[in-house]
């Protein structure tokens, strides 16, 4: 299993971390979504690793930015 940490920058609510969770977690391959509010942190879990950019993606698509890449 592979995990992979990012940071998201404007998350300030439980919908924010809803709608990141959501969107994060219909990217192909992962298995698991957590986020951490008071962090900004987001780790994914895949069986295997994902593109970086799909993830960056969905946070974008959720209204979100990251900062600092893997």
């Amino acid at each position: 299993m592979a995990t992979a940490t990012y940071t998201v920058k404007g998350m300030t609510c439980g919908h924010c971390v809803s709608s990141v969770k959501e969107e994060v977690g219909e990217v192909a391959g992962v298995t698991s979504v957590e986020v951490d509010l008071a962090g900004g942190l987001l780790t994914v879990g895949s069986d295997s690793p994902i593109d970086s950019a799909k993830i960056i993606a969905a946070v974008e698509e959720a209204g979100y930015e990251v900062v600092n890449p893997a």
